[in-house]
C-alpha cells in the first residue's frame, strides 16, 4: 500500500534534470579535451558545472 502523504516523488524531476546537465556539460568539455589531463579536468567541470550554472543564474536573478 503506498504512503500518499509522502512528497518523495515531487523531487525526483530534479535529479533528472541535474543528470542532463552533468551529461551534457561532460559531452562539451571532453569535446574540447585534448590530453589526459584536460580530460581528467572534464570529468570534474562536468560534475560541478551545472551547479555553478544554477548559482549564477539565481544570483542573476536577485540583482
Amino acid at each position: 500500500m503506498s504512503d500518499r502523504s509522502s512528497n518523495a516523488g515531487c523531487f525526483a524531476g530534479g535529479g533528472a534534470i541535474y543528470g542532463l546537465g552533468i551529461i551534457g556539460a561532460w559531452v562539451f568539455f571532453f569535446q574540447r579535451a585534448d590530453q589526459f589531463w584536460e580530460f581528467i579536468w572534464a570529468f570534474f567541470q562536468g560534475i560541478f558545472w551545472p551547479a555553478f550554472m544554477v548559482y549564477e543564474l539565481f544570483h542573476a536573478l536577485v540583482t
